[in-house]
């Protein structure tokens, strides 16, 4: 039997990496593809029907996945836009909700306004995970990719909040709005602070304890389990915990990770979350038959124009919302109109537009029970759960694979700063050399004239000096700025790959140490990995 599973994970895993590999082919965006494909699967004679666990996704798959993208969130982007981060994270999901509920109860017949407010806290948020997984394959400018990352992070917590209030809602047959307002907050701030508390506790363990990369890694592979797991416990938001917790500890990691730990990890980091994504994203698409099976009250056809209608509503509604926040403040404000630059009317469109629902609206609809306490079924889940389905491929498939064009269309391409990232990168680098050379001339001069190494270290950072004041010069005097970086990085790849190849030839002859080979090697994929980056698309 153990076998038999064994094959079974081997053959799926297997054949979504040819998937994911198409997909690339094809140049289209891994989530997007393994939808579609996943989709068409489905639909395969004979296929078993296979249904997503909730608490698999909530505890087994959202922990680490927020986890990661709060901890490569930047922190001075996200301080920068907090204000419309924290707006559409609380003030949209609840406006969304709110125009859901009410639509949803007027145009489905039966449905009450309590389980709009259930089907608005479902559809509410874009998913962290799509907008994570889509966006890096898309050139978007920085602020709008910081909007949505930082946005889709935080929203989950308050939409889970406003599903589960009306969940008890529909239950209870009660909703008290004084002690609805007074949860929320008590979930919100209690998920914060055990998200930075055991943040700060984690982080003080790894710098006590004697550990090493393996040890490290293990650790930062379970602190988001333990937020998430303790902030629910005492009936907090999880979300919320692992969030802030991921973005204390990610600022924080020089202090206590060693240069090897954070290599490791985030190698072990990455293809974690990449594996967690794919799976998440064939599951989607999978659940098709469930979905359709559920439809016992309604027609299809009926599902789709409920789905479309609403799908509609929740995007105008983050169109107009996106607009008003822009530039409402500006209208009430004459300071504001002086001191701030007048806003490109394309970001709040490519903000709307750009906000994708994923699993964990799919996994929240399939966790409304499917009876009530008295024994009776659960009302109008069937059509809850389909009109999520829909609009989750409305948003994902759809607006994913519209958005590229409409980029293009809306010439938005520029995803760089002010200031170009190499450009930024001489700078650093020169004066962290500055640093360096000044610490060895004031702290070990005694060493610079008694010790041949230390005097070749002072000479190496004296001529990396020179080389990083003549690259300087180069890019400031480079017609074709682009240009030139893009063919110095070509020679110097080539340059790598013909030391690599002398390095093979060496290895053959067996003069060398097996490990010194390696390591030199290494040092060549880190060199090479300064030029073409970390990225593992």
């Amino acid at each position: 039997m153990i076998h038999t599973y064994v094959i079974v994970s081997i053959a799926v895993l297997l054949s979504v990496m040819i998937l994911v590999i198409i997909g690339q082919k094809m140049k289209v965006a891994y989530p997007i593809f393994l939808v579609i494909a996943g989709l068409l699967i489905s639909l395969v004679p004979g296929m078993p029907h296979i249904e997503i666990e909730p608490d698999l996704v909530f505890l087994i798959f959202l922990p680490p996945i927020l986890f990661e993208a709060a901890w490569f969130t930047s922190w001075q982007d996200f301080h920068k836009w907090r204000k419309q981060i924290f707006s559409m994270a609380f003030g949209l999901v609840f406006l969304t909700s709110i125009v859901v509920a009410y639509l949803s109860s007027s145009i489905i017949p039966g449905l009450t306004v309590a389980m709009g407010f259930l089907l608005g806290g479902v559809n509410s948020p874009p998913d962290a995970v799509a907008a994570t997984s889509v966006l890096k394959h898309m050139k978007i400018p920085k602020k709008i990719t910081t909007i949505l990352e930082g946005e889709s992070l935080i929203n989950d917590a308050s939409s889970l909040i406003v599903f589960k209030f009306a969940l008890a809602a529909v239950i209870s047959g009660q909703f008290i709005f004084g002690e609805a307002v007074k949860d929320f907050f008590s979930m919100a701030i209690g998920g914060i602070a055990v998200g930075i508390g055991a943040g700060f506790v984690f982080g003080a363990l790894l710098k006590i304890i004697p550990s090493n990369s393996n040890i490290d890694t293990i650790i930062t592979l379970i602190v988001p389990y333990v937020m998430y797991i303790g902030a629910e416990h005492f009936h907090f938001s999880g979300v919320l915990a692992v969030v802030a917790g991921g973005l204390v500890m990610s600022y924080n990691s020089h202090c206590y990770l060693s240069h090897t730990s954070r290599i490791q990890s985030g190698n072990v980091w990455s293809v974690l979350i990449f594996l967690m994504n794919t799976l998440i994203f064939i599951l989607i698409g999978l659940e098709l038959p469930v979905v359709v099976a559920g439809m016992e009250n309604y027609t299809i056809s009926e599902g789709i124009f409920y789905s479309i209608v609403i799908g509609g509503a929740i995007i105008i509604t983050r169109i107009i919302y996106s607009y008003a926040i822009m530039y409402f403040p500006r209208l009430c404000s004459k300071e504001l109109r002086m001191k701030m630059p007048k806003p490109d009317w394309r970001e709040p469109f490519v903000i709307s537009f750009a906000a994708m629902r994923g699993v964990v609206s799919l996994a929240a609809a399939l966790s409304i029970p499917a009876f009530l306490p008295n024994g009776e079924a659960f009302p109008h889940r069937n059509i809850i759960l389909f009109v999520t389905f829909v609009i989750i491929l409305i948003t994902l498939v759809g607006q994913g694979l519209l958005l590229a064009p409409i980029l293009k269309l809306l010439k938005m391409e520029d995803a760089g700063s002010e200031l170009p990232e190499e450009k930024q990168e001489v700078i650093l680098m020169r004066k962290l050399k500055e640093t360096a050379l000044r610490k060895i001339n004031e702290d070990f001069s005694g060493q610079v004239e008694t010790n041949n190494l230390v005097r070749h270290q002072k000479y190496k950072l004296e001529n990396e000096m020179m080389l990083m004041a003549d690259k300087a010069q180069c890019m400031a005097s480079a017609v074709d700025f682009a240009k030139a970086v893009n063919e110095n990085k070509d020679v110097l790849r080539q340059v790598i790959q013909a030391q690599r190849n002398e390095l093979h030839h060496l290895k053959k002859e067996k003069i060398f140490d097996d490990h010194v080979l390696r390591a030199i090697e290494m040092q060549l994929d880190f060199d090479e990995a300064k030029i073409t980056g970390f990225s593992h698309d």
